[in-house]
């Protein structure tokens, strides 16, 4: 067998492997059978990003690299359920060209959010909701953005989980949360409304539990 076929070989029978671990999506029934405990963010599979309205013509799409989250997952109450999230201001990232990209992200994170006096964006969950039959939930919090602190309400979902992550053999469980902030009510008024006052949150993540 040569080596192209020995490849293959292997990368098929790691995707079989993957697909055959047993992910749950009847979510609210099995989830007691995962283990509660505290659950770290896995970052290769994470992501923050915001989006707001450029003059109207287009949304305007960046996020944050540098990030990370704490999740304590009671899978018996899950509304006893918590997350505590911290955002680095100065990993702001764009899709402004080069040579000028670096500037211009520097200029957003250290002029427009005041990166150098406020260098962290934090979210703190106050309440959980249930898991709904589509497995939705409502996690209610206080976002705390250059100094100021005002509630905000992230439209959650459990995507799934399984007991046994495919490779690092430790419980595994992944959400989507949106919410869409009014900036300037935390004072980033920049060139609102003409650059968009609303602005849409996305997040992605995986958690995986702690190792005792």
């Amino acid at each position: 067998m040569n080596i192209k076929n020995t490849l293959r070989r292997k990368v098929l029978i790691a995707l079989t492997a993957v697909m055959m671990v047993p992910f749950s999506n009847s979510m609210a029934a099995s989830l007691s059978e995962m283990p509660s405990g505290a659950y770290d963010l896995d970052l290769t599979h994470a992501s923050v990003l915001w989006k707001v309205s450029h003059l109207g013509f287009s949304t305007y799409i960046g996020r944050f690299e540098n990030f990370d989250a704490d999740l304590v997952l009671d899978t018996q109450d899950f509304t006893k359920s918590s997350v505590d999230v911290e955002i680095q201001v100065d990993s702001l990232e764009t899709a402004f060209p080069f040579p000028e990209k670096e500037d211009f992200n520097k200029k957003l994170s250290m002029e427009w959010f005041k990166g150098g006096e406020f260098p962290t964006i934090n979210f703190v969950s106050k309440k959980v909701s249930a898991l709904a039959e589509d497995n939705t939930f409502t996690i209610e919090g206080d976002l705390t953005l250059m100094g100021n602190t005002h509630p905000v309400t992230l439209d959650a979902k459990l995507n799934g989980f399984t007991p046994s992550h495919p490779f690092k053999k430790v419980p595994l469980i992944g959400f989507s949360a949106v919410t869409t902030i009014d900036r300037t009510v935390w004072g980033l008024s920049n060139y609102a409304p003409n650059i968009g006052a609303d602005v849409k949150v996305e997040i992605e993540g995986e958690f995986t539990m702690q190792a005792k």
